[in-house]
C-alpha cells in the first residue's frame, strides 16, 4: 500500500483548514489503494490557525502540526513539510479551499501512469485581478528564466514523487523556490484538469510586496540569466555610445553644428539610471549569496505536534 503525503502551509485559515483535511478524510475514503498523512505549517498567522491545527492533531493521528517562530513565507512552509513527509508521493495544496482536495485522485493517477510531477491545471480561476496578473507574471518569469515548457502550468496545487522530493530537499540555502526545485529535479512534467474555487472566506495572503519578492526569489535562486541580459544591454550602450561620439565628431567637423547641453544631460541620465538598475541586480545576488553563506535558516521551527505530543524545536 503507497502512502500519500498532503502538504498544506496555512496562514490566517482558522476558518477553512478544518474543512480542507474533512475533504481531503472523505477523499481518501474513496481510494483505498493507499494510506496517508497531513502535514499542516503554520506561517506564524497572526490568528488561531495554530490552536485550530492542535486540536486537528488530538483528533487524528495522522496529521502533523509544524509552528514557525516568524513567517518566512509559502514556499518555505513547503520546504517544512517536505522534510516532514514520508509518503511515496507527496501532494501539495492551499489552505483556503479553493484547491479541490477531492481531486486528488487525478493528481495520483497522473503519476501512476509514469509522471514525475503533476500540476493541477484550471480552466477558469477564481482569484482576484490582482492574483491572476501575479501567476501571469509567475508563469512568464519561470518560463523565460527557468526554462519551464511553455505549454506547462504550474499552480499551489501539485504532486511529485518521493525521489523528487528527496531531490528538493536537499537544497538548504535560505531562498526556496519550490518551482525551481522541481524543474530542476524532473523533465516528465504533466498537467490535469481541475475545477478551481472561488474564495468563501477571508483574502488571499499575497500582496504586491510578497508578489514581488517571489519573482525577485525565482530568477535570483536558480538563474543567472538576468545578469547576461544587462551584460548585453551594457555592450549595446557601449557600441551605441561610440557611434554617437563618431557621429558627433563628424558632424561638428562637417556640418559645424553647436552641441547641446540638455541632450547631452538626457542620454547621461538615462545611461546613469541603467548602471545603477544593474548595480542593483548585481547586488541583489551578491547579497543573497552572503546570506546564504551566513546559514541563514529557511525557517525556525517553535513547535512540532503529532496525535497526543508535543515537542519543541528549532531548525
Amino acid at each position: 500500500m503507497k502512502k500519500i503525503s498532503f502538504v498544506i502551509p496555512c496562514y490566517r485559515s482558522e476558518l477553512t483548514i478544518k474543512s480542507v483535511v474533512e475533504e481531503i478524510d472523505s477523499s481518501m475514503e474513496k481510494l483505498l489503494d493507499y494510506s496517508y498523512e497531513i502535514i499542516l505549517v503554520n506561517d506564524a498567522s497572526p490568528d488561531n490557525t495554530f490552536s485550530v491545527i492542535r486540536e486537528l492533531c488530538d483528533e487524528h493521528d495522522n496529521i502533523t502540526g509544524i509552528d514557525f517562530a516568524r513567517n518566512f513565507g509559502q514556499h518555505s512552509a513547503l520546504m517544512a513539510g517536505l522534510r516532514e513527509s514520508c509518503g511515496d508521493y507527496v501532494i501539495c495544496l492551499d489552505d483556503d479551499g479553493q484547491t479541490p482536495a477531492d481531486e486528488c485522485g487525478k493528481l495520483i493517477e497522473a503519476l501512476e501512469n509514469g509522471a514525475d510531477a503533476v500540476y493541477a491545471k484550471y480552466a477558469h480561476k477564481k482569484h482576484s485581478v490582482f492574483r491572476n496578473f501575479g501567476t501571469f507574471m509567475n508563469e512568464k518569469m519561470a518560463e523565460k528564466l527557468l526554462g519551464k515548457p511553455k505549454e506547462l502550468y504550474v499552480s499551489s496545487y501539485f504532486a511529485v514523487k518521493r525521489f523528487v522530493v528527496n531531490d528538493m530537499i536537499r537544497y538548504e540555502n535560505a531562498y526556496p523556490y519550490v518551482i525551481g526545485l522541481v524543474l530542476r529535479s524532473t523533465g516528465k512534467i504533466v498537467n490535469v484538469d481541475v475545477n478551481h474555487r472561488s474564495r468563501t472566506i477571508g483574502t488571499s495572503g499575497y500582496t504586491f510586496g510578497k508578489l514581488l519578492n517571489l519573482w525577485i526569489n525565482g530568477f535570483t535562486a536558480f538563474s543567472i540569466k538576468p545578469l547576461r541580459f544587462f551584460t548585453a544591454i551594457g555592450a549595446i550602450f557601449a557600441i551605441a555610445g561610440f557611434l554617437y561620439g563618431v557621429f558627433t565628431i563628424v558632424k561638428y567637423f562637417v556640418i559645424q553644428v553647436p552641441q547641446g547641453f540638455s541632450s547631452l544631460m538626457s542620454v547621461l541620465v538615462f545611461v546613469g539610471g541603467v548602471i545603477m538598475l544593474m548595480l542593483g541586480m548585481i547586488g541583489e545576488y551578491i547579497g543573497r549569496m552572503y546570506i546564504s553563506m551566513n546559514n541563514s535558516p529557511q525557517y525556525v521551527i517553535r513547535n512540532r505536534i503529532k496525535h497526543g505530543s508535543s515537542e519543541e524545536d528549532h531548525e
